[in-house]
């Protein structure tokens, strides 16, 4: 099937349309359900605003549906951004060494550090920061950059005005919903009042147009952007940097997919002069390194970042880390030891290139159909553009007709209506596979 007839499918009034379901209290609601014993706890109005369901269980959901319709097909995942390469020995040796040594009087552990293993913290400081001032002390390790997102969350509070990438990684607005720092849901442009949506898309170099921004406290900012797969160039990040001076406004920088950047991108946020007085940075072993449920990560706080008081944000991140967490499993703190020794990086630089390599065959199966594409350069994911259709719709009519699973980009924000996320993490006759199902039926 071309592309034409593809796109003329997807329009007809019998195209799939699968959507978010409604919430779970909607739905009990609606249905007349017989509610038993309630306490007389209110539920926390700021959930109540969330939208129905948080994006990637509704996309397994939706996979489960299809499968249990369709038992005897063979179905390619390339929607959540899950690893699939195993992690290289020399690492899963070094958390084994370590797990064995629990037994032991002499190799046992119990609490470690909230902040972390001081020579985790050390070897992250100097693989990823090396002449950008960033000393161990301002790392904090920790259970991955989404939880970390969440705990700083907690630190900036529900009384900061927010900016994000439009398109973005979901967990942004979603956590700024729940901390309270969002208005209501406006249902017409899918947007949260109180949050400011800034616009990246081809049309502007995926980079917003911060003369035309408004100033906010925060500013949510991804490079290499999850979903579309854009590293920013260093001389956007000195507007970005620049513009958060002027503002008086701090940056939270997430670089975790920094090590798929192939260009002369920047890979942190602190290679900007000024960064380190308006930024934190939050990063993560899981696509770097497979750790995906191991679960490792850590957030960069620089000592200069200041209130409006003065008073410095490492000091309140630290308390909130002591107070809210107990610090990552001292067994993924060993794997992420191994992770930055010699042999473990260049295993698992390999494995990257590996993954990169997935992101070529699939770029280059789309361009083949005619169809616009980005990301797939300095990022495992690749964008691709369906003008004029309802990304629902094309996440449906994808895994029905070809049996492989998708993201809709409308559920990284408004702005990623008429497009969709192909991650490639998999395993290559998968790739291949799935590359070959797209072009027959696109």
């Amino acid at each position: 099937m071309y592309y034409s007839q593809f796109l003329s499918h997807v329009c007809m009034p019998h195209a799939v349309l699968l959507q978010p379901t409604k919430s779970w209290s909607s739905s009990k609601s609606n249905a007349g359900t017989k509610v038993g014993h309630c306490s007389k706890v209110p539920r926390n109005v700021n959930l109540e605003k969330l939208r129905s369901g948080y994006l990637f269980p509704e996309i397994s959901r939706h996979e489960a549906e299809h499968l249990q319709k369709n038992p005897d097909e063979s179905l390619i995942r390339l929607g959540i951004g899950d690893t699939t390469h195993p992690i290289p020995d020399t690492i899963t040796l070094a958390m084994a060494e370590h797990v064995h040594g629990l037994s032991t009087i002499q190799g046992y552990r119990g609490y470690g550090a909230e902040q972390g293993n001081m020579a985790l913290r050390k070897a992250i400081a100097g693989k990823f920061y090396q002449d950008m001032g960033i000393e161990a002390d301002e790392i904090f390790v920790s259970d991955g950059a989404q939880c970390d997102i969440s705990r700083l969350q907690l630190l900036l509070g529900p009384n900061v005005t927010v900016a994000v990438q439009d398109p973005s990684f979901p967990a942004y607005i979603d956590s700024s919903v729940v901390v309270g720092q969002a208005g209501e849901l406006e249902e017409e442009t899918g947007k949260y009042g109180n949050i400011i949506y800034m616009n990246c898309g081809p049309e502007n170099n995926f980079f917003p147009d911060l003369s035309a921004t408004p100033r906010t406290d925060i500013i949510f900012f991804c490079s290499p952007n999850n979903p579309t797969g854009h590293a920013a160039s260093r001389q956007q990040l000195k507007q970005l940097v620049e513009f958060a001076r002027a503002n008086g406004s701090i940056i939270v920088y997430d670089s975790a997919y920094a090590v798929y950047i192939r260009d002369e991108s920047p890979k942190s946020i602190f290679e900007i002069p000024g960064a380190r007085e308006v930024a934190i940075e939050i990063s993560s072993f899981s696509k770097f390194a497979g750790f995906t449920g191991v679960r490792l990560g850590w957030t960069v706080v620089p000592e200069e970042l200041k209130y409006s008081n003065g008073f410095p944000v490492i000091k309140d991140f630290n308390r909130i880390v002591c107070t809210c967490f107990n610090g990552a499993s001292n067994i993924a703190q060993a794997g992420g030891l191994a992770c930055l020794s010699t042999d473990g990086y260049q295993a698992l630089c390999k494995v990257i290139g590996y993954y990169m390599e997935n992101a070529k065959i699939l770029v280059d199966g789309f361009k083949s159909v005619d169809l616009k594409v980005y990301g797939g350069k300095n990022a495992p994911y690749i964008w691709v553009h369906f003008p004029g259709l309802n990304s629902w719709n094309v996440f449906g009519e994808i895994l029905q007709k070809t049996n492989i699973v998708t993201v809709p980009g409308r559920g990284f924000g408004p702005a990623g209506e008429e497009y969709i996320r192909i991650s490639a993490f998999g395993q290559r006759e998968h790739i291949l596979e799935a590359s070959r199902r797209l072009q027959f039926y696109l």
